[in-house]
């Protein structure tokens, strides 16, 4: 029996791998099994927590450092112009006129205004706007956004138990729409809350929303972190937060929190066709605030380099006419008034690769590496110029510079001079400049490359491959020149107005 058992069970093994190979298992000759069936790998799989847990330990900590932010705002009635047209007709009458008497008009006996025309002296309108903030230290400051508190006259700080406080506003940055406000609570400690480090934050990580949407008060919803490093148009220095915790009007100024309790965001902006909540919305992140609201506290105000360029993006065609390996970095035009740039050296055409060895990979880029810098401050900034890098120290200015700052044209491009010529291939017509600097784009065929990189009628073009120009002849040299150099496209710098930009043409099509 035992001996009989042993090709038995060898035999059931047999069957039972044919079996498990599946039934487009092939048995060949000799009784041996083989498997077809291609071997995939493993799928993702991920280890879930498996305690259940929600946000109401997180909320209970942080709300009461959220607070509600009142804000009042006198607005001062059109009839206080004295030039507004709208002004009372009756007001240059004489106290004693009788017309003041009959249509009981201010400064007469009656003294309520004519029906349906505007009094002489209106009483200021008074408007209320509400916002959310929260508190960041134990001796009441708070922060909130610029637009929350924009055009107050008097803040309130309503506290998660009801209580009020006024608030005094220390400062306010509009370029990234952060405010900080200041409560004088007396002997109080104000619960406050501690910055997060949004650098760890990842896409999917929850998020916890307080705030006061829609004056309701202390309101508080969850979501996810749904994307980073967005640029909603909002300015230089975009870098928001997206997430989809539910976040309305009133929501605007208040945290959003990690769950430790730690603020990773400020809300500032929706995403809403319809003006309510969508699911998109935008937070400055911590790391952002954080470095502004101290500069606030400290002196009052945000101080920001000033590297003086006008900048746009290199494109592939751009980086292909100027000799660059890869689109990346920010190409430069020259305002016409004097900027730490031009005095450093740089020019017209370099394109910024990098700042103290920190690549820029594009405009934003190179505003926020400058803007982070304290005017004063000497830095090195890496420019491709001439088919090389060179590096230039510049020494930054203040960045409030820049609205003082005044560039003038006395030029008109936009008149047509007479003695046009034709740049044949690229469907222009050239004409010199009346005033000797560039050359006129009198006309362009709308079927040609050059219209569809945007060229126009009334641009002047200064200058091509770093050349400047002032003739048909001169811009139809630097073509040849940059074809002979082995360059697949030419770059023309082009100016309307006090504006510059920068357009590159495939010279297969010249």
């Amino acid at each position: 029996m035992q001996q009989d058992q042993q090709p038995r069970t060898k035999r059931s093994r047999l069957l039972a791998g044919a079996l498990a190979a599946g039934v487009a298992g092939a048995a060949l000759a000799g009784g041996m099994v083989a498997n077809t069936l291609p071997v995939f790998a493993d799928p993702v799989h991920v280890d879930a927590p498996q305690q259940s847990f929600g946000f109401a330990d997180v909320v209970s900590k942080v709300s009461p450092a959220v607070v509600s932010v009142r804000v009042d705002e006198d607005i001062k009635p059109a009839a206080d112009d004295e030039d507004d047209q709208a002004q009372n007709p009756f007001d240059n009458l004489p106290r004693d006129h009788p017309l003041r008497r009959f249509f009981d008009i201010p400064g007469g006996p009656g003294g309520q205004g004519f029906p349906g025309m505007p009094h002489g002296r209106q009483a200021p309108r008074h408007a209320v706007a509400q916002g959310s903030g929260f508190f960041i230290s134990d001796d009441g400051y708070l922060v909130t956004n610029n637009h929350v508190v924009d055009g107050g006259s008097k803040y309130t700080v309503v506290m998660d138990d009801g209580k009020e406080y006024n608030a005094k506003l220390i400062g306010t940055d509009k370029r990234t729409d952060l405010a900080l406000l200041k409560v004088d609570g007396g002997d109080r400690k104000f619960t406050y809350v501690a910055w997060g480090d949004d650098d760890k934050v990842r896409i999917g990580d929850w998020v916890v929303a307080v705030g006061n949407p829609f004056g309701l008060g202390g309101t508080v919803t969850a979501g996810i972190v749904s994307a980073r490093g967005r640029d909603i148009g909002a300015g230089p220095y975009d870098d928001f937060l997206q997430i989809d915790a539910a976040v309305n009007r009133g929501n605007s100024g208040g945290p959003d929190f990690n769950l430790e309790g730690q603020v990773i965001g400020i809300n500032t902006a929706i995403f809403s066709p319809s003006g309510g909540n969508v699911g998109i919305a935008f937070a400055i992140p911590a790391s952002v605030a954080k470095d502004v609201i101290q500069s606030l506290k400290d002196n009052g105000s945000v101080e920001r380099g000033w590297l003086g360029v006008q900048i746009a993006p290199v494109t592939d065609d751009i980086a292909e006419a100027v000799g660059l390996a890869d689109a990346k970095g920010a190409i430069v035009t020259l305002p016409d008034n004097e900027t730490p740039a031009s005095k450093s050296g740089i020019k017209t055409g370099d394109v910024i690769t990098a700042v103290n060895g920190e690549t820029v990979e594009g405009p934003r880029e190179l505003a926020r590496l400058i803007g982070n810098d304290r005017p004063g401050s000497k830095v090195e900034v890496t420019v491709w110029r001439n088919n090389k890098a060179e590096t230039i120290n510049v020494t930054l200015g203040n960045l409030s510079a820049l609205d003082e700052a005044a560039s003038a044209n006395g030029g008109n491009s936009q008149r047509v001079p007479t003695n046009p010529s034709s740049l044949s291939g690229y469907g222009l017509t050239l004409t010199p400049s009346e005033d000797g600097d560039g050359v006129v784009v009198t006309d362009i065929d709308p079927d040609s490359t050059a219209a569809e990189k945007g060229m126009q009628p009334g641009d002047v073009i200064v200058s091509v491959n770093g050349k400047s120009v002032t003739s048909r002849r001169d811009v139809s040299d630097a073509l040849s020149d940059a074809a002979k150099s082995g360059r697949k496209a030419a770059l023309f710098q082009l100016r309307q107005g006090d504006q510059n930009r920068f357009v590159a043409l495939p010279l297969s099509k010249g």
